[in-house]
């Protein structure tokens, strides 16, 4: 009998998942722990590992498309074996050894009772009642079982078919997409089984309402990566109420520090000291004496982390991820250097793994590189403060009453007034100051 192979839900925030690839072709043998397909979700690119062993009968989606969790989107089982030629929709599989499940290494954030099944699972019905079900892609939770102990027959979804005949039958991702481009249902013709609307029918008509043919606009569904960046930025500018304080540092003596460390941790790392690993260094340090601003607040308690885990910001093609260098106050500048560039490759190339996104307590976002003097960065929640670098730039300043050239660095600490006050950034941001302007001490 064919297996459903559907898309898992990977923490209790999924919805969709991204296709990024297929690693068979139908009609391709597989093996149990063979990669079948790849998605993205909340951030991260996830190979799915196959369950069963036969041929891939169906794929149901091609690459890009977003998936709703638990849809099922192709069939494993003996060659030449019959499945349908549309998606069924949403699995209603009685089996874990149906699933095609995340490489069990891989370090997923998800409740440990939550696991990838359809509501419909704890529904009791008949089999003739979930063959109708699958045959009008419909959710069995959706009706009333007349049989014993509330078991749904084959009578009682006939019923409500017959009963909501009339109602728009359209597929969860086709509705999703109508209401997000504000598309009226009413208006489609559906050219799916039974004449339900699917994604097709609803791409067709926006593309047919677009007004202005004469001016053409590149339009993108804002979607993955995009969407989920979206969403949390939303919820921590919402939830936090950030303040926000700048300083001016001078960079005189880092430059001097890095001159002096560069041949020797490039001999000894094969990677170039960069005043990020500097600042990092710096961050950890003068952390470890501010126990509010290492803080997450979780809830409704303030949870004073022990460990000094640093996010470092690292933009991506439509994007940004946040990969965490752990315990960098116990670390030296080498250490630091060699983590910090293999990190920052890993999330370039996509192929950072999940626990090295994973709990930071505090972060630093740099724009130095761009001409960029000071920005207002948004707080990466459950932490309470985050730390944005401009550029360092030549400027004139005053120093013992006459007017020198200094290099001058300007940086931006947001922190959750829930959680700090002002006298407390303002206290840790000063001394973040003393000790890059007198960077020797990290040596110390």
């Amino acid at each position: 009998m064919a297996k459903e192979i559907f898309m898992p839900k990977l923490s209790s925030t999924m919805e969709v998942g991204t296709l990024l690839q297929w690693f068979k072709e139908e009609g391709d043998p597989v093996s149990m722990g063979d990669p079948l397909f790849e998605i993205m979700t909340d951030k991260i690119n996830i190979e799915v590992e196959s369950y069963e062993d036969g041929f891939l009968l169906k794929k149901y989606f091609e690459v890009d498309d977003e998936i709703p969790v638990n849809q099922i989107i192709g069939y494993i089982g003996e060659k030449n074996e019959q499945v349908p030629n549309e998606s069924p929709g949403i699995s209603s599989g009685d089996s874990q050894e149906s699933v095609s499940a995340v490489q069990q290494e891989t370090s997923i954030e998800t409740d440990t009772n939550e696991h990838v099944y359809s509501s419909t699972e704890k529904v009791r019905a008949t089999p003739a009642a979930r063959r109708v079900a699958r045959e009008n892609q419909m959710e069995l939770a959706l009706v009333s079982g007349s049989g014993p102990n509330g078991r749904i027959q084959e009578r009682d979804v006939l019923q409500f078919l017959l009963h909501h005949e009339n109602e728009v039958k359209i597929t969860p991702l086709a509705k999703k997409i109508a209401d997000s481009n504000q598309v009226d249902i009413a208006s489609l013709q559906g050219s799916g089984v039974n004449g339900k609307i699917v994604k097709e029918d609803v791409a067709q008509a926006i593309t047919s309402h677009r007004q202005d043919t004469s001016a053409p606009v590149k339009r993108k569904r804002l979607s993955g990566m995009r969407r989920v960046i979206g969403e949390r930025m939303q919820q921590s500018v919402n939830t936090a109420p950030h303040v926000t304080l700048t300083s001016e540092i001078d960079m005189s003596k880092v430059k001097e520090l890095r001159a002096q460390l560069l041949p020797i941790i490039e001999k000894q790392t094969g990677y170039r000291l960069s005043f990020t690993e500097v600042i990092v260094k710096a961050v950890g340090v003068v952390l470890s004496r501010h126990a509010s601003v290492n803080a997450s607040l979780i809830s409704d308690e303030i949870v004073y982390n022990e460990e000094i885990n640093i996010g470092l910001a690292v933009a991506v093609d439509d994007g940004l991820l946040v990969p965490v260098l752990k315990n960098v106050n116990t670390k030296g500048l080498a250490a630091i250097t060699r983590e910090a560039k293999e990190i920052g490759k890993q999330a370039r190339d996509s192929t950072l793994q999940p626990q090295q996104m994973k709990g930071s307590t505090f972060t630093i976002s740099n724009l130095g590189m761009y001409a960029i003097d000071a920005f207002t960065p948004i707080i990466n929640l459950p932490e309470t403060a985050i730390l944005g670098v401009g550029r360092i730039q030549d400027k004139p300043v005053v120093i013992n009453q006459s007017i020198e050239i200094r290099p001058m660095m300007t940086v931006s600490l947001s922190f959750d007034h829930r959680v700090i006050d002002g006298a407390p950034a303002a206290a840790f941001l000063t001394e973040l100051k003393h000790v890059l302007e007198n960077p020797f001490e990290l040596l110390v």
